[in-house]
């Protein structure tokens, strides 16, 4: 009966443990059923120092791709808007 109750006891503290690590990791306030305060610092943010931001004029380029593809949906859209009225006329909609 001892060993149960000891074998309970060791396997609810490591599961509070293990949850008190997990949400330590994820930056998350344990304490709040406890009544315990404890704070979990937030981590540093990785920063790659130098000139520029890795991708240079590249990142300008994509822009302006996704710019002429943007226009050039709209413009077609706009192509079968009207392209679509006119058939509706020709019927008489």
């Amino acid at each position: 009966m001892k060993k149960k109750l000891l074998g309970t006891v060791v396997g609810l503290a490591g599961i509070v443990a293990l949850a008190m690590s997990a949400s330590a990791n994820a930056h998350v306030d344990v304490a709040v059923g406890v009544g315990v305060p404890v704070y979990a610092q937030p981590a540093v943010p990785v920063g790659y120092y130098g000139y520029g931001d890795g991708y240079g004029y590249q990142r300008d380029q994509w822009r302006e791709r996704e710019w002429r593809r943007h226009e050039w949906r709209e413009r077609r859209w706009h192509h079968e808007m009207r392209r679509e009225e006119r058939w509706h006329e020709r019927r008489g909609w």
